[in-house]
């Protein structure tokens, strides 16, 4: 299960309705192992596509060097799509390469008259998608 905060849930869905109708994509870092996500990075879409998305290399290379000198690994890696359901793609599973990461989508589109939006979560591990719970909550709960 995806626990987040509402206020990341917003900025995940504000970044992809505003690069509509590109892809948006971005990361959620949080401390290693914690499985939080904490720290909202949106990312570039180099691709500036509507069907596709990638991230910047040069700007990826960046990322993972913060992360690391902070003690941070990416948490949530989300994408969104914008004429389909929120349901990862072939190229998608194909690049998924962060088997601890949850794999957010987020559909601009209204495929399903539920509304202007889906927000989903995967676990995708060796081309298995696993469709995850999201459960969003106003602040992590300290143990």
């Amino acid at each position: 299960m995806l626990t987040i905060t509402r206020a990341l849930y917003d900025q995940i869905v504000e970044h992809s309705r505003a690069d509509h109708p590109d892809e948006a994509c971005g990361v959620v870092a949080g401390p290693v192992g914690s499985g939080r996500p904490e720290r909202f990075i949106p990312m570039l879409n180099a691709a500036r596509s509507p069907t596709f998305y990638e991230f910047d290399s040069a700007d990826l290379l960046k990322l993972y060097r913060e992360m690391d000198d902070r003690d941070e690994e990416p948490v949530v890696i989300y994408h969104s799509h914008t004429a389909t359901e929120a349901y990862p793609s072939r190229t998608d599973i194909s690049y998924a390469n962060e088997p601890a990461a949850h794999y957010v989508l987020v559909s601009t589109a209204d495929t399903d008259g539920a509304g202007p939006f889906q927000f989903r979560s995967f676990s995708i591990v060796e081309g298995v998608v696993t469709e995850e719970e999201v459960q969003v909550v106003e602040a992590y709960v300290e143990a």
